[in-house]
Parts: C-alpha cells; structure tokens; sequence
C-alpha cells in the first residue's frame, strides 16, 4: 500500500509542478506585454481573466475529453487518459490564476522601472527582462500558489486521466476511488499528504514574500 501511495505522491508532484511551469511558459510573456498596452481594452482583459479563475475544473476537463476523445478533432494524438492530457488541463485550469496574480507584480515593477530603463538607454526587451529579474522572487510565489491549485484539483485529473493506477492516478482521484471502496483509512493518509504538501508550498510562498 505505501508503495502504491509513494507512486502516486511522486506523480502529483511531477505533474502539477509540469503544469505550473507550462502555464508559466506562456503567462510570463503575455502578462508583461499586457501591462505595456496604454488602451481600456486591458481593464476589459485582466476582469475577463479575474473571472476564469473560478472556472469549474469539471468544464475544463469535458471540454478536454471532447477534443481528446478518439472521435474528437485531437483524437489521433491518442493523449486521452495519459498524464500529458491531465497536465495540459491543469495548466489551461491555473493560467488565468497564474496571470492574474503576474498583473498585479509587473504592474508595481512597470511603474518603478519601466520608463527609469527605457530613460537610460535600455530597449523594450531590456525593459522586460528588468523588470521580470526584479520580480523574480513574486514569480516564484506565484508559481507556488498556482501549483497548490493545480494539485488540489479534481475534475480535469479524473474526466481525461481515468484514474488509472499506476499511471494517471494522483492524490484527488486516488482519494475519490478510496472513499467509493469504503477504504477510509487509506483516504485519510493520501488526504493529509496532499494537506501536507498544500499547506508547505504555502507556508514556503508567505515565507519568500516576507522576505522580499
């Protein structure tokens, strides 16, 4: 049983930390050219990306199965019930959390350096790659806020991984199949792991922002 319940530690862990990084991937870029944008339509964009941060897991996770699924438009990739699938779904779950979260640090950091740099010689890439190493530290505490999202998650994990053992099962699922078998104990032991993992990642990102 432990050796079943390392294996599935082990993948929720390789898994949203994917995800994370993924959304990461192409938040950072968009996020620092939105804050340039001088137009009414960024206030529009950000409140648009504020209110997909509560978008339910289950949505995102049908909305994959039917791309995904062999009859689906993406079917021929065969990605249904693989970790890449639940690792694209968590990362398209967390980016408007991820950007949103990255709007309010570049904000500050555009308004502290961007014209000191451009003052100064520097070109717009420059300009964007100070103020991204200014902020370096807030990035990574976005990154860890937006990975408990994704590893806390439900929907998305059990609609297109299937809750395969050994290959797509992850805590919420593995916790969700414990419940249904009536094997409370084992529940337990995956629910305070995962409450443990969740409350360290946390704990470490208030840490790093008091220090900042």
């Amino acid at each position: 049983m432990y050796t079943e319940i390392y294996g599935i530690a082990l993948r929720s862990l390789l898994i949203s930390s994917t995800a994370t990084l993924l959304a990461l991937v192409w938040s950072i870029p968009f996020t620092a050219k939105l804050i340039s944008i001088r137009h009414r339509s960024k206030d529009i964009i950000i409140g648009i990306f504020n209110t997909l941060i509560g978008l339910p897991t289950v949505l995102v996770g049908l909305v994959l199965y039917l791309l995904f699924s062999y009859s689906g438009p993406l079917g021929f990739l065969e990605l249904l019930y693989t970790p890449y699938t639940i690792i694209i779904g968590e990362s398209i779950l967390i980016t408007p959390l991820v950007i949103s979260l990255l709007y309010e640090v570049f904000s500050r950091a555009y308004n502290e350096y961007w014209e000191l740099a451009l003052t100064l010689g520097a070109d717009k890439l420059q300009a964007y790659k100070l103020i991204i190493r200014e902020v370096i530290s807030d990035i990574f505490v976005v990154s860890l806020i937006s990975f408990s999202r994704a590893i806390g998650e439900l929907g998305v994990a059990l609609i297109v991984g299937g809750n395969i053992k050994g290959y797509t099962r992850v805590f919420t699922t593995a916790i969700a199949l414990e419940i249904e078998k009536g094997e409370f104990e084992t529940a337990i032991i995956l629910g305070l792991l995962l409450f443990i993992v969740v409350l360290s990642v946390i704990l470490t990102a208030r840490i790093i922002k008091r220090r900042v």
